[in-house]
């Protein structure tokens, strides 16, 4: 049997040259290749996001680019940069870059560059998207979004998306969706605050008055999760001012176990707001923590009342038994209405009592010192305070004397004294010296310093590294930030702290 593939006659000549057929042919299969490749390219995209990875590094702002050098990459002129890694998966310069894009205009590529974000269910992203199109004038569609993953059973789009309706005139669909859920305490601020627009104070008030036991107070964080009896009191109370019953918002306010809330007080601003003075006086007067007497003293230097404002906060401190934070306040008060010898002498009380001359209050001192122009005088009082000890001076007092030092011309003293410190070569130590040695235009020498000690002080290398050109490799030192740990990569949210 013949197996040849010769043909036994000889083919007819080809009368049609066919070698532009074949380049057509080939140029189009080249093209549709490339089209491929292009889609399956935006696809692993998409796949390769993932959102418990973008909320780890996005909450920690770590082995990513933050928002502060984001900023500073377009402050000098690095938009490049920002666009590319707007595409990459980092959050920060992809939300700012559509935010860029909407105010020119470009809102389709805005939420175009947010898409692979937004399609990994994260919250953020969604809650981003939905907070660009309402101030774009489209709230209808930032509405659908956040009600997608209310749907989907986001514990933070209820709150979120009630809001929003509420903003948009849909005050009572928001109440009806909030009621059921008061038990949460973020849902409950957002219920008080959405009654407002529905009219329907009573009842929400009525709702709040039920999660009130008549004796029970929390006396631990751990005791009532969710909406403890002290933020119920308080979110009642506000309702209770609006209807004009202060007197009852005072009354509900004393029978608080926690009087302050992220170091404020909440019987002390609506004392305040009522203009009920001589009552705002008697209750700093007694309240331990220095925030009442802190908020009169605002309300009295809004009024022009200088010494009423002094008064105050000394009043505070003799009845807190947090001193220094009233002191500081004090001394704040009186630099900026021009009195820093003054300031100097009310820290300088802190400081020399017994046990006073802890490191914030010391930085407070040396720093007045210094915008009065007496950094030398700051020098002696850490040089007395470090023979105090018996000559010991750890970094986290150490540190206060290098821009003192500076600040008397004595900048190669002070590299030679903290390099000599026994702490002087630890990753804690070196953003100091490098702070030192930028401020005196030897950015180089700041990078060096920081190098070796770049997982603990990336933010500080790479921002040095931008306001030298090299802003490429700023963002690589910002990538080889903190390793990121394993992620179920189903989750699209995360309730854990970042740390």
């Amino acid at each position: 049997m013949d197996h040849s593939y010769a043909p036994k006659e000889p083919l007819p000549a080809l009368t049609t040259d066919l070698r532009p057929l074949v380049v057509s042919a080939l140029d189009q299969i080249l093209t549709k290749e490339s089209e491929l490749l292009e889609l399956w390219g935006e696809e692993l995209r998409y796949v390769a996001m993932d959102a418990a990875d973008l909320d780890y590094r996005a909450r920690t702002q770590s082995g990513c680019i933050p928002p502060h050098l984001v900023s500073r990459l377009l402050e000098l002129g690095h938009a490049g940069i920002v666009e590319f890694w707007a595409g990459h998966e980092e959050w920060f310069c992809a939300r700012e870059w559509a935010r860029l894009l909407g105010e020119q205009g470009r809102r389709a590529e805005a939420l175009e560059m947010l898409d692979p974000y937004l399609a990994t269910g994260w919250w953020t992203a969604t809650r981003t998207t939905a907070d660009l199109l309402e101030s774009w004038g489209r709230p209808d569609e930032a509405i659908a979004l956040s009600r997608s993953r209310m749907e989907d059973g986001h514990p933070l789009a209820l709150e979120f998306h009630s809001r929003l309706l509420a903003r948009h005139g849909r005050d009572d669909e928001a109440f009806h969706l909030l009621r059921p859920h008061v038990q949460d305490w973020f849902i409950a601020a957002a219920l008080v605050d959405v009654a407002d627009g529905a009219g329907r104070d009573d009842e929400a008030a009525e709702l709040l008055a039920a999660q009130i036991p008549d004796e029970h107070r929390c006396d631990s964080p751990w005791c009532c999760r969710g909406l403890d009896p002290d933020m119920a009191i308080g979110l009642l109370a506000t309702i209770r001012e609006r209807q004009g019953r202060v007197d009852d918002a005072i009354a509900l306010l004393r029978t608080r176990d926690k009087t302050s809330l992220n170091n404020r007080d909440q019987l002390a601003d609506l004392l305040a707001r009522q203009n009920r003075i001589e009552e705002l006086h008697v209750y700093a007067a007694t309240e331990p923590f220095g925030i009442a007497a802190r908020r009169l003293a605002e309300l009295l230097e809004e009024r022009d009342d200088m010494e009423g404002a002094i008064a105050a906060y000394r009043q505070g401190r003799a009845a807190s038994f947090c001193p220094g934070n009233v002191a500081v306040d004090l001394a704040q008060l009186l630099a900026r209405h021009g009195r820093g010898e003054e300031a100097v002498e009310v820290m300088r009380a802190v400081a020399d009592a017994p046990g006073g001359a802890e490191d914030w209050i010391v930085h407070m001192l040396c720093t007045l010192y210094t915008n009065q122009g007496r950094p030398q005088d700051g020098l002696a009082y850490l040089d007395a305070l470090a023979a105090a000890r018996g000559g010991q001076e750890e970094w986290d007092l150490f540190w206060i004397r290098l821009p003192l030092m500076a600040a008397c011309g004595r900048i190669h003293e002070a590299l030679e004294d903290a390099r000599a410190h026994p702490e002087g070569a630890t990753q804690y130590a070196a953003p100091h010296i490098a702070e030192l040695l930028a401020g005196a235009g030897r950015t180089e020498e700041a990078v060096a310093v920081l190098r070796p000690h770049a997982p603990a002080n990336s933010h500080d290398l790479a921002k040095y590294l931008i306001d030298l050109g090299r802003a490429e490799e700023a963002v690589t030192v910002l990538h080889q930030d903190k390793p990121r740990p394993p992620q179920p990569s189903a989750a699209a949210w995360s309730e854990d702290p970042p740390f």
